[in-house]
């Protein structure tokens, strides 16, 4: 049986109970460049990966451009991957570098440009195209203008800090898989929580009605 057809059998023989293995064998697959291994890996993850970018960004424009951006980066360096960490946060790693990168370049260049009017560019928001996997605790918690208030507070904040946040607060990932992401320390990431927090809330007061927006409780994290 030649790798390719191996790469498939492996893919698609996956228990479900074990998201683990499902990853690894699926980073096998992909390293063997088997199609339906990519097509797997598309669906999977275009859109928690898109909500994670946008999160990030704040704008659908460049949230659709940084998703493309990490997906290529993906298939290019899947040969890298060592299991080392889960697949996803391989993945959600690469996508707040490339999230990271695009607002320096931005800084740098674009703000720079000349908008001309009328320019449009004519196509669909990635956010419109793919499908509704599910909603986070954050989705859950927060509706309509309460969770417009707070993306357009997270991008107003230190970029370092929002990361932590939306990572912990809205991805729900624990403190060692975004250390892993942000490559820092445990302590690091802790303590950007705490003060990315501190700032999201300086941000809302007297926004939002006296309810908490969300259950933070820094002692338990």
């Amino acid at each position: 049986m030649r790798l390719r057809e191996v790469a498939n059998s492996i893919l698609f023989d996956i228990s479900p109970e074990a998201p683990f293995d499902r990853d690894a064998r699926l980073a096998i697959a992909l390293q063997e460049g088997s199609q339906q291994a990519y097509e797997e890996l598309v669906a999977r993850f275009q859109q928690p990966v898109y909500s994670l970018v946008y999160r990030l960004m704040a704008d659908r424009g460049d949230a659709y451009d940084v998703v493309q951006d990490v997906f290529l980066k993906v298939f290019r360096n899947i040969g890298t991957f060592r299991s080392e960490s889960s697949l996803k946060t391989w993945i959600y790693r690469i996508a707040v570098n490339e999230a990271h990168n695009y607002r320096r370049w931005f800084h740098r260049h674009r703000r720079q440009e000349v908008v001309l009017e009328g320019e449009s560019d004519g196509g669909k928001n990635f956010g419109d195209t793919v499908p509704d996997r599910g909603r986070s605790p954050y989705d859950y918690a927060l509706d309509g203008e309460k969770r417009i208030l707070i993306g357009e507070a997270l991008a107003r904040i230190n970029p370092m800090f929002r990361a932590a946040v939306v990572l912990r607060d809205m991805e729900d990932l624990s403190y060692e898989e975004i250390a892993d992401i942000l490559g820092v320390s445990l302590g690091t990431v802790k303590s950007r929580i705490t003060r990315g927090r501190e700032a999201l809330r300086r941000q809302l007061e007297g926004r939002l009605d006296s309810e908490p927006v969300l259950q933070w409780d820094p002692a338990t994290g």
